[in-house]
């Protein structure tokens, strides 16, 4: 059996965790390209000091799956041209549900219905904090459980 060999750097997942401030660059990117690409309701979770699997969840809506699938791919090319390297996109053939992973931000972009089928912010909902498109300082809540 292979040993598990998760260090410093390493999240549980065995991704690696890139630098503080890449993470919130990126996530700026994140929220930014959400609002010009007219995401609603975008919700961002900090996950930071609460859970192992990731630092940010970001949580919006899209109206159609060809609008999400086109913000996805345009936050995978701003996330690469800042220097992250690993982010992955599942949910484009058609699901209600897209989702990019970068191993520190995980970002879903859901349709309105499958959004409130699953409502991931109430499962989360002691550290969320929504950010409108007027926001100009991304703002997250870090309330411990």
């Amino acid at each position: 059996m292979a040993e598990s060999k998760i260090g410093a750097g390493v999240s549980s997942r065995g991704v690696k965790k890139i630098s503080p401030d890449l993470v919130q660059q990126s996530l700026e990117i994140i929220v930014e390209s959400l609002e010009k690409d007219k995401a609603d309701d975008i919700v961002v979770i900090n996950f930071s000091k609460r859970v192992s699997f990731t630092d940010h969840m970001v949580i919006a809506t899209g109206l159609v799956h060809r609008q999400m699938n086109a913000m996805a791919e345009r936050i995978k090319r701003k996330l690469r041209d800042i220097g992250v390297q690993r982010v992955i996109i599942e949910g484009v053939n058609g699901s209600d549900w897209v989702l990019l992973d970068t191993g520190n931000i995980i970002v879903h972009l859901f349709k309105a219905e499958a959004r409130a089928l699953y409502n991931l912010e109430k499962l989360w909902e002691d550290s969320s904090t929504k950010t409108s498109s007027k926001t100009s300082r991304l703002k997250t809540s870090s309330k411990s459980v």
